[in-house]
């Protein structure tokens, strides 16, 4: 537990502006629903008292509808079968969206209430090529604002320079045969599965 109260931050930090403030809005209008039919990733945060999860979510422009202003929607797609956020869902609806757009210098936030759904009309609009998902996840939309994209600047994101030399870092082959007493044969092995993966069995 921090040791700082509210009235510390308050003195701490300027509030808002008016502008600010007046930016956070209970529903989507027209300008939010543009950016989320060009929206391409977004990492989900969700919790329950087991924990919480922050999962990375991503699709061609689109793959998150719209289903009205308060609302929206979008398949949960195979990973790695946690299934935190589903599980999470079942004991807690709060659900948190952040919106990245790859060029651009602001972030879309939707704040809300999520429920899994099953319903065979709304999986079928989700549909990727001939895939159709398990579940979608539908958010009621509490709060929907735009960020601006300080932190983009500071990561220097967009900048090719800025790209990370794949081989600077162990890789997953090489991680996993650490963790499991696995050889370089092993980790070789495991690294060539794992590229023909995480870029062909995306649905």
């Amino acid at each position: 537990m921090s040791d700082i109260t509210p009235t510390d931050l308050d003195q701490l930090y300027d509030p808002p502006s008016e502008a600010i403030q007046r930016g956070v809005m209970p529903h989507l209008i027209g300008f939010h629903e543009d950016y989320i039919a060009r929206a391409t990733f977004f990492c989900l945060a969700s919790g329950r008292e087991h924990g919480l999860d922050a999962s990375p979510r991503g699709g061609p422009p689109g793959f998150v509808k719209v289903i009205d202003p308060q609302h929206v929607a979008f398949a949960d797609w195979p990973g790695n079968n946690r299934i935190e956020t589903l599980r999470n869902l079942v004991e807690d609806d709060r659900l948190a969206m952040l919106f990245l757009f790859p060029g651009l210098e602001v972030f879309l936030r939707i704040n809300g209430r999520g429920r899994i759904s099953r319903e065979a009309t709304l999986l079928a609009q989700l549909t990727e090529g001939a895939k159709t998902p398990k579940t979608a996840i539908v958010v009621a939309i509490d709060e929907v604002l735009f960020h601006c994209g300080k932190a983009i600047n500071r990561a220097r994101l967009w900048q090719p320079d800025a790209r990370i030399d794949r081989g600077t870092l162990p890789s997953v082959g090489r991680m996993k045969a650490a963790m499991t007493g696995g050889s370089d044969a092993d980790a070789g092995r495991v690294d060539a599965e794992y590229e023909r993966a995480v870029r062909n069995d995306l649905y």
